[in-house]
């Protein structure tokens, strides 16, 4: 399921960020929402909480507490380098782009792209053969 690889990166970013286990308190809580009986069973959410800074995670992606425990860690890593060094996560970089894709143009730059495109028009326009007069 989850990667011997991807474990070892991120108990790295941890270790870099200053993260040691002995600062976090980790409880698994019973799940919520949709899922049935099972989801209101199991205790397969986890809360996770950095002492040191006070940031807190809850974590309920998958239905496995280890990849739970994975996720809460790697939002947990996230957070801190966002505090830390005041640089934006990745997610917040990509909702960003798209909200900027579907912003409406001004109208200045519309003016503008549809300037372009009529010269680009009458370009093609002139590359076309003459007509013959009947």
């Amino acid at each position: 399921m989850l990667g011997k690889e991807k474990q070892e990166a991120l108990q790295k970013r941890l270790e870099g960020l200053g993260v040691k286990d002995l600062d976090l308190v980790e409880k698994f809580i019973l799940g919520s929402g949709s899922g049935g009986q099972k989801i209101n069973k199991t205790s397969s959410c986890v809360y996770l909480k950095h002492l040191p800074s006070g940031i807190e995670v809850k974590c309920q992606r998958d239905r496995s507490r280890e990849m739970n425990r994975f996720y809460a860690r790697r939002s947990l890593c996230e957070q801190l380098e966002k505090q830390i060094e005041g640089k934006r996560s990745e997610q917040e970089q990509k909702r960003e782009k798209i909200r900027r894709q579907k912003r409406r143009r001004s109208r200045k730059s519309k003016e503008k792209m549809l300037e372009g495109k009529r010269a680009l028009s009458q370009k093609k326009s002139m590359r076309q053969e003459p007509r013959r007069g009947d």
